[in-house]
């Protein structure tokens, strides 16, 4: 397994960094990306803990090219805030549009260079979908009629059968999200593309470690693990 580390938009303000993971067999490129938004530090803690375990050496990447940005929007990091503007709203609304952002535009460009087969993007909400359908906390999120909806499926029955308070379990949801970029991974290149939001109420540790878990149920089921 090879580590390496990159920036992101190196020539802006919005530097970021960037790390390659590769096995030594041949495999799917895989992407993880958190930290869109600035204060959704759970999801932005578990893409850290990953890089972090893959440089001890806790996890392995076997096969493939694991791609993950921990932290994409670090201005909205250090005020602790979503972000002006949203820049879940700044991607392409469609194939020949343009990103509205300069770390929208260097996300697609890494995008478009590496060609992932798969796509997380790490992110938390208000409240429990299992006690309010309306909500998004403790969800998967994936376009309706999507390749990748088995997988999800599966994934959310194996970490519900590992929660005990049913409250806590989650669930899929099949929508579109303009602007996003799951949505425009999804429409750019066909990845099998998701969006993993753990629930801001529980704790911070709690949803530190669901993220972490779900990441690595992905790996495994796309056979980098």
């Amino acid at each position: 397994m090879i580590i390496e580390n990159y920036t992101l938009a190196s020539s802006t303000s919005h530097a970021t960094p960037y790390y390659v993971i590769r096995g030594m067999l041949p495999g799917p490129v895989f992407m993880v990306v958190s930290g869109i938004h600035g204060n959704e530090t759970a999801s932005i803690r578990a893409a850290q803990n990953l890089v972090n375990r893959l440089r001890q050496g806790e996890l392995y990447i076997y096969r493939g090219t694991l791609i993950i940005v921990p932290l994409m929007n670090q201005k909205a990091y250090r005020k602790r805030i979503r972000g002006v503007p949203d820049l879940n709203r700044t991607f392409p609304r469609t194939r020949n549009a343009s990103a509205k952002h300069p770390l929208s535009v260097a996300l697609l460009l890494l995008v478009r260079s590496y060609r992932p087969t798969w796509y997380l993007d790490l992110h938390e909400a208000n409240g429990l979908s299992q006690r309010n359908p309306k909500r998004l906390g403790q969800t998967i999120i994936i376009k309706p009629g999507s390749r990748g909806t088995a997988t999800a499926r599966q994934i959310i029955r194996d970490i519900n059968r590992t929660i005990a308070n049913p409250s806590y379990h989650f669930n899929i949801r099949l929508r579109e999200r303009p602007g996003s970029s799951r949505a425009a991974v999804s429409r750019i290149l066909g990845a099998k593309a998701f969006t993993v939001e753990t629930c801001w109420s529980l704790d911070r540790d709690l949803r530190i470690r669901y993220q972490i878990d779900i990441v690595s149920r992905f790996l495994r089921s796309a056979g980098l693990m």
